[in-house]
């Protein structure tokens, strides 16, 4: 974990225990160094009773004594191996309110744009239902008509590291089912940082192939006749070029 357990505790002991700077304290216990101030002023966290870290082996006494010594030094939280994946986030995401009204709007654009990810990744992502996803795919949503495909990270539901690692876990899982998929789809199936230093692929659209042959004529069409190439060798010389016209009779 980033931060001791009960930081608010934490922090008021550490103020009435130890001469460590308010920057310290707060960047031990993840809060904002006013905030700790204000804990030392007793305008924050009133009636709070301090924990101990050290004693509830979080913090070694040695990392108080660094901090003491020297004011830029920080103190280092105690490695807890049942702590490992406690940061993760657990069950659906919490979608503030002021931002439910995009999710139809994000969960169109993710089925516009990455057909491969399926009904769980997109809820996972945007934090919404199967059955809304499921509304939207098959254009049953009471309001399909109005709602225009917007990306999730511009709109804020999730962060684009996600969005990453779900298209590559759907890329992983399409590799794993032998699915073949054509140049387009893998272009989506990789990251942002990737496909922005792709090459562009040169392509004629398809409405003007051929468009290069219209208007020539049949000649310009019919390849040129080699055939009598001997003939090219057998042309007079200038100087007997020049004869023949002085024994012209007509002249």
């Amino acid at each position: 974990m980033n931060k001791p357990l009960m930081s608010k505790a934490t922090a008021v002991w550490l103020i009435d225990n130890t001469t460590l700077s308010f920057r310290q304290i707060a960047d031990f216990c993840g809060m904002h160094e006013l905030e700790v101030q204000g804990i030392a002023d007793g305008d924050v966290a009133t009636g709070v009773k301090g924990f101990d870290p050290v004693a509830n082996n979080q913090l070694d006494g040695i990392e108080i004594e660094k901090g003491q010594r020297d004011p830029l030094y920080r103190m280092k939280l105690k490695f807890n191996p049942a702590a490992v994946g406690e940061e993760k986030r657990r069950g659906p995401r919490y979608t503030p309110l002021s931002k439910r009204q995009d999710r139809p709007a994000a969960i169109l654009w993710l089925v516009k744009f990455h057909p491969e990810l399926s009904d769980g990744a997109i809820a996972k992502l945007v934090g919404t239902t199967k059955p809304t996803i499921q509304s939207i795919r098959e254009r049953t949503h009471w309001n399909i008509g109005s709602i225009q495909p917007i990306d999730p990270v511009a709109l804020g539901l999730c962060r684009q590291t996600e969005l990453d690692a779900a298209v590559q876990q759907a890329a992983r899982r399409k590799a794993a089912e032998g699915v073949v998929m054509s140049d387009d789809e893998r272009r989506k199936l990789v990251s942002t940082e990737q496909s922005l230093s792709m090459p562009d692929e040169p392509r004629m659209p398809s409405g003007l192939a051929g468009l290069e042959q219209f208007g020539r004529s049949d000649e310009e069409k019919r390849p040129a006749d080699f055939s009598d190439a001997d003939s090219f060798f057998n042309l007079p010389h200038g100087d007997d070029a020049d004869e023949e016209e002085d024994e012209d009779p007509t002249r």
